[in-house]
């Protein structure tokens, strides 16, 4: 085989060789094309929840849930199946983070990772009226139904995609106690909504609802709060189950390029992109894809 060109094409080649192999070590242990993820084992809890515009259940839990535990893991099932529920449950501390409670998230989001069940992830508080207060390779959705202040924005601030009910409450208020958010907050809003008007909401601690994030581009989604409190919660779980016909490869793929691309210039951001299409198009995924295409029907993937 010629040794590539030197110059900027070799350097390229070179380059876009090295995205490739940076896309598949991003995407998680044991990540491999084609091929599959080892699924962790789990005792978390698998919870129903209510279908799309019916009636709110009161919240039930597995027993193997202690009501005490500070993290709430449920895996959804039926056809809510491949959502995974993360609800932080410190009532006590209206949710402020712990030492065990950052333990428990970090924990978490490992066996999530190499799980190729799971499709989207959902954050959520458990504890009504507060949110609080990752890096997942699938799409994650902050659903924030109380307030978000301090960490627990931050926390919001990590995810995808973020919506709340209009009588939420979001701000990052770390200069009111003489400090400065120390969880991403700097650097994830002023990516979020500019660095200007990230400048003036820390530099002023102050505290946004519901309407008023959606104005300044800090959630997605608006809701009008309805009487169970988990408007936003509802929202969350409808842009999942959009989430969950796609191709799992091609979500996780897609979520990394657009993440990688965002932080370098468009020239390098389109050769991540190309090396990131390349992890998709070997797959077995796509050719079922193609396959359901020609026979008219669903496609079943597998996330190979």
């Amino acid at each position: 085989m010629a040794a590539a060109a030197p110059g900027t094409l070799g350097s390229l080649q070179v380059g876009r060789t090295r995205l490739v192999a940076a896309c598949c070590a991003r995407l998680g242990p044991g990540w491999r094309l084609p091929g599959s993820w080892t699924t962790p084992r789990v005792t978390w809890a698998r919870g129903w929840v209510p279908a799309a515009g019916g009636a709110a259940p009161r919240r039930s839990y597995s027993p193997e849930v202690n009501t005490e535990d500070e993290l709430r893991v449920r895996y959804l099932e039926e056809e809510n199946r491949g959502i995974v529920v993360l609800g932080i449950n410190r009532a006590y501390a209206k949710n402020s983070f712990s030492k065990n409670l950052v333990k428990m998230l970090s924990k978490a989001v490992d066996a999530l990772k190499s799980d190729k069940k799971v499709r989207t992830i959902i954050v959520r508080s458990e504890v009504p009226g507060i949110f609080c207060a990752a890096n997942l390779p699938v799409p994650t959705i902050a659903a924030i139904d109380g307030l978000a202040l301090g960490g627990g924005l931050e926390l919001a601030l990590a995810c995808d995609i973020r919506v709340a009910a209009s009588s939420a409450k979001m701000g990052l208020v770390e200069t009111k106690l003489a400090i400065i958010p120390g969880g991403g907050g700097t650097q994830r809003l002023p990516r979020a909504i500019g660095m200007s008007l990230a400048k003036e909401l820390i530099f002023s601690a102050r505290v946004l609802d519901g309407q008023e994030a959606k104005a300044v581009g800090l959630i997605s989604h608006v809701l009008e709060q309805n009487q169970e409190g988990d408007a936003a919660y509802r929202k969350a779980l409808d842009l999942a189950r959009e989430f969950l016909p796609q191709g799992p490869v091609a979500m996780r793929v897609a979520k990394l390029a657009i993440n990688q691309g965002m932080e370098v210039d468009l020239v390098t951001g389109l050769a991540i992109e190309e090396a990131c299409y390349a992890q998709t198009v070997l797959t077995k995924d796509r050719l079922e894809g193609l396959l359901a295409f020609k026979e008219k029907r669903s496609p079943r993937y597998k996330g190979e």
